[in-house]
């Protein structure tokens, strides 16, 4: 009991709520970091091939183990008609709308301008730009389940 007698005790309780808002923001700004990475894996010639652990149990011993599969990623940007990139930013498997006019794309003209816009998105999400598309996003998935 000699080291508990030199430590602080204090009676505290863990906050368990979290704001909402921000769970959303760091949720979208996971996935726009996502995105960072495959496109710098494509500018550098590379492929970004991103694993996930995952529990399997073998069919002939019954024996379960943990195996390295490959994690599926879907680029939100693609070579448009003109020659130039679209992006779309997307919460879940909804679009987004990136302003009033109901706008889902960015227009780029080469990969140092996605890296650039990527970044720039990212701070757009910490500083709360996107907190009404992701709430409209989001109810529309809620009214889908018909709650």
């Amino acid at each position: 009991m000699a080291v508990l007698t030199n430590l602080k005790l204090v009676s505290a309780t863990r906050s368990v709520a979290a704001d909402p808002v921000q769970i959303r923001r760091n949720k979208l700004v996971e996935k726009l970091q996502e995105q960072l990475r495959i496109a710098e894996a494509k500018h550098a010639g590379r492929v970004y091939a991103p694993t996930k652990l995952r529990t399997i149990k073998d069919a002939e011993t019954g024996d379960t183990k943990t195996v390295e599969v490959p994690k599926k990623t879907r680029e939100w940007f693609w070579a448009g008609d003109n020659g130039k990139i679209n992006l779309s930013v997307r919460y879940g498997a909804a679009t987004l709308y990136l302003n009033a006019k109901n706008a889902t794309a960015i227009e780029l003209n080469n990969t140092e301008e996605l890296l650039s816009v990527l970044k720039s998105l990212q701070t757009a999400v910490f500083e709360g730009e996107f907190d009404k598309a992701i709430d409209s996003a989001t109810k529309a998935t809620r009214e889908g389940f018909g709650k």
